[in-house]
């Protein structure tokens, strides 16, 4: 069995599970990280939406929900993602991050013994240049391959009911 650790900031998309799931021939399990969305982030992803074009995204930044609010909106996107990985035949248990994610994702590759780590993300033009996101520096820290990906934004494949609006 081919283990990936994935790390996620939003739920997955089917097309984002037939991505990762078919990346390897081997039966797949998967050990899902989820960040939740955080405060220190923001003003980061207002750049990243206004360098991409999405003035309308920017502008609504300060709406998403944050810190301990974010939590039950992440933990609903977490089991969302790994109910589709176990649809799609594939082990897949996961935990939310609470703290650094690069420290958690060292312990939970050495843990399982993982043959590699795939961070599923949109993009983050200002981290990226500076290489200071998640795979760059995860290259430098876990001892396995690290695949970067980005993921599909598929809000019609992901409803959160009644966690709450904004979410998606």
């Amino acid at each position: 069995m081919f283990t990936s650790v994935l790390m996620i900031e939003q739920p997955l998309s089917a097309i984002d599970v037939d991505f990762v799931t078919t990346l390897h021939d081997d039966q797949m399990s998967f050990v899902v990280l989820m960040q939740p969305r955080g405060a220190e982030d923001r003003l980061l992803r207002a750049i990243d939406d206004v360098a991409l074009g999405e003035l309308e995204r920017a502008m609504h930044e300060a709406d998403e929900p944050e810190g301990e609010q974010a939590l039950r909106p992440a933990a609903v996107a977490l089991e969302h993602s790994l109910r589709l990985l176990r649809d799609a035949d594939c082990e897949a248990v996961g935990q939310l991050v609470e703290g650094h994610p690069l420290d958690l994702l060292r312990s939970v590759v050495e843990q399982t013994h993982a043959d590699e780590v795939i961070v599923l993300t949109a993009p983050h033009l200002v981290e990226e240049f500076f290489h200071r996101d998640w795979a760059s520096r995860a290259r430098h820290k876990v001892g396995v391959p690290v695949l970067k990906l980005y993921a599909h934004n598929d809000e019609e494949d992901y409803a959160l009911g009644d966690v709450g609006e904004g979410q998606g």
